[in-house]
């Protein structure tokens, strides 16, 4: 069987290599069995990290690579490639992976990031293939920024091109365009939401004029799916390009995740949330296993300083109260400090007072801090460049990181769960926070920093239960005492 073989080459590995993760073994054989029987499994792993279980993963697929398809983002595929191969190749486990957009006709492993993964879906590739998917809570984002669409000057010149007859109707519509959305614009170089009756005269234009040269096809394609659909304004040059994003992208792929056989690997620990979004467009699984002990017995405690009775983010005092907590944290500190906040004028406002105190200290989102620097910055910033930052000390989230309304691509999935009479912000927005958050204090937590939440709302709302929950395990931090 392919378990026991798997279990019995991991063993083997095991007496050699201490991994750091001890659920390995049974890993390998939940793996192994999903390849044999080719069934639907969901695996919640109890681990903070992706890079410990990669040989309960890998082992069983040195057994059984054919027609499996793993989907890496870059920097899994690059560790993949670089370390964990070597390693197993050193123990006698080869591993044949394939790489590009056909797939392979041998029975290597079809290595795809999600753009290649979307792409192979159009061009009907993935058909009896079986799906491995690691990160699982991060798909629906990943496959979202993949299968955008973005319309600039150029596409509307090529339009006129093909369709010269066309080229008069088409301008005074982008005039049209172009002078209500910057009547609607509330800041300079902003967003502005396009709904469906700003889009309908084009979708029948283009239906008119027939073939139409790329993106307008998937365009009109988009509209009529509902997608999400806003302009980025350029006041310098009076030009605006056109974003279109899916709502709920496995909605359109929902066909290849029924039909196939696929293994999700979670590292969340919000189960109920992800599984109550996601089995509506993936379908049932034939098994759900939550694989290793709870957190906080495989982590340390981190300190949390989360004051009691803190103002609410909408106060007048709020700046304030912020401005003094963010003093008092920073002060003696010796290490680097990562202040995160999504209001990016509140951001900038705090960033300069704190400058005004602590000098060239502090910095607004720069990698290149000094050795006891304090970092300003927006929580998706510090997720894009958190690994090329040393190792910060303290994290401070000035307000919870909840998706923000103001957001067009928000505003548009919050509309759709008003129309479907659902919780838009128990449903949508608080799941995506618990998502988010381990992953912001991950850094810290891996070397025993500490955080603080200066946000009211944690300790005066009944779902702030519910963060402090997914931050687990943690300690109160009561009083703020010098080294």
């Amino acid at each position: 069987m392919l378990e026991a073989y798997a279990h019995n080459y991991l063993k083997n590995l095991l007496k050699k290599n201490s991994f750091a993760w001890p659920h390995n073994l049974t890993l390998s054989r939940l793996i192994s069995r999903s390849l044999r029987r080719k069934d639907r499994s969901f695996i919640q792993l109890e681990t903070s990290d992706m890079k410990q279980s990669w040989p309960g993963v890998l082992v069983p697929l040195c057994l059984h690579s054919s027609e499996v398809v793993l989907v890496l983002t870059t920097s899994q595929r690059q560790r993949l490639l670089s370390f964990e191969l070597p390693r197993l190749k050193l123990e006698g486990l080869h591993l044949s992976s394939w790489e590009g957009p056909m797939p392979p006709t041998g029975n290597q492993l079809w290595l795809l990031d999600h753009l290649e993964f979307f792409k192979a879906f159009c061009e009907g590739h993935l058909h009896s293939k079986q799906l491995i998917i690691p990160e699982a809570e991060l798909l629906s984002s990943r496959l979202r920024d993949c299968m955008s669409i973005k319309v600039c000057a150029n596409h509307w010149d090529s339009l006129r091109r093909a369709h010269p007859s066309a080229a008069s109707a088409l301008i005074k519509l982008h005039e049209r365009l172009t002078r209500k959305l910057f009547a609607h614009a509330t800041c300079v170089d902003g967003t502005v939401r396009m709904d469906f009756s700003e889009t309908v005269v084009l979708m029948d234009l283009v239906a008119v004029l027939g073939h139409a040269p790329s993106p307008w096809p998937e365009v009109v394609a988009a509209i009529r799916h509902g997608w999400a659909s806003w302009a980025e304004l350029d006041h310098k040059l009076l030009d605006w390009c056109w974003n279109l994003k899916p709502l709920e992208p496995l909605k359109d792929l929902h066909i290849v995740f029924e039909r196939n056989s696929l293994v999700l690997l979670s590292l969340t620990k919000q189960n109920d949330f992800f599984l109550k979004q996601l089995e509506p467009f993936v379908g049932s699984f034939d098994v759900k296993v939550k694989l290793g002990d709870e957190f906080c017995q495989h982590q340390e405690p981190i300190q949390l300083f989360a004051p009691r009775r803190q103002p609410l983010p909408n106060t007048e005092y709020f700046a304030e109260h912020l401005l003094d907590q963010c003093r008092r944290l920073i002060l003696g500190r010796k290490g680097i400090t990562i202040i995160l906040l999504d209001d990016y004028q509140l951001l900038r406002q705090l960033t300069s007072e704190l400058a005004a105190e602590f000098g060239k200290r502090v910095i607004l989102e720069s990698t290149s801090p000094e050795t006891n620097g304090v970092i300003c910055c927006q929580s998706f910033w510090w997720m894009n460049f958190q690994d090329q930052l040393p190792i910060p000390e303290q994290l401070i989230l000035g307000i919870l990181p909840f998706p923000s309304l103001e957001l067009p691509l928000t505003a548009a999935r919050v509309d759709a769960y008003k129309r479907q009479g659902q919780d838009w912000f128990r449903d949508l927005l608080l799941p995506e926070l618990l998502n988010l958050l381990p992953r912001l204090i991950w850094p810290v937590r891996k070397h025993h920093g500490r955080i603080a939440i200066l946000d009211g709302r944690l300790r005066s709302r009944s779902w702030g239960e519910r963060v402090l929950q997914s931050l687990e395990p943690w300690t109160p931090l009561e009083r703020l005492l010098p080294d």
